[in-house]
């Protein structure tokens, strides 16, 4: 009978400790507050170097303001710190302060975009650096299964994973930089330099003036032999 009366309570004591265990492995949740992009990327870590230009650039306060005064989604593509290492030496400082803004604005685009929604997409997407229908900030995507790369016309980057997303703002890792077309394309070729005038030439008798003149010359001969030759023969006959 007391064998009876302990196993219901040796199952409830269990249980009690699974669930106390099961609860103290769920993650804590996300703080409560506004949403900040440079706080997302500081507890993702490894996102040091985007994080000091988005902040130089004034565009983490921008998304920010974003989010927290609107209802409109954003899609971040983060680039690593080895990312930005594996760019040319001095890439980034031969940027100026507008062109560091553009590129940090392409790598946002103005829309949620989950993984999913990459599948069906049109292409170009647009981003917040401008209107890439005219060619100078062209991004489009392409996705093989899970897989999805996004194509600049310069270079092409793999989506490794997500790091963040609440229905409004999500936040992607890239393995490369997104390198907009019109600050890392092939530069255009100069201009020509504009012509010199040309010094004035004394202008060239016609071709074939002196022939003409030499032909002239010729006729003007023959008819006066032909006269001559006429005139002896009247004063022949007269005599």
């Amino acid at each position: 009978m007391r064998k009876q009366l302990l196993s219901p309570f040796v199952l409830f004591l269990m249980f009690f400790l699974y669930s106390s265990t099961s609860l103290a492995q769920t993650p804590s949740p996300a703080p409560s507050g506004p949403t900040n992009i440079t706080a997302i990327l500081e507890k993702a870590g490894q996102f040091t170097t985007l994080i000091r230009l988005m902040k130089s650039t004034q565009e983490a306060d921008q998304i920010n303001t974003q989010l927290n005064n609107s209802n409109q989604g954003l899609t971040v593509f983060a680039p690593t710190d080895n990312s930005f290492s594996n760019l040319k030496a001095g890439a980034l400082n031969s940027l100026s302060d507008q062109q560091k803004v553009q590129l940090v604005q392409f790598h946002i685009l103005p829309s949620f975009l989950s993984m999913s929604n990459f599948q069906t997409v049109s292409n170009p997407l647009r981003t917040q650096a401008g209107n890439s229908a005219d060619g100078e900030f062209p991004l489009n995507v392409t996705t093989s299964g899970n897989q999805v790369n996004i194509t600049t016309g310069v270079n092409t980057a793999t989506v490794a994973n997500t790091i963040y997303t609440d229905g409004q703002l999500v936040v992607y890792q890239v393995d490369q930089v997104l390198l907009p077309l019109d600050l890392f394309g092939t530069a255009p070729a100069p201009a020509p330099a504009p012509s010199k005038p040309e010094k004035d030439v004394p202008a060239k008798a016609p071709a074939g003036s002196k022939e003409d003149a030499s032909v002239d010359t010729s006729g003007a001969s023959i008819a006066t032999v032909s006269f001559g030759a006429v005139l002896i023969a009247a004063i022949s006959l007269k005599i």
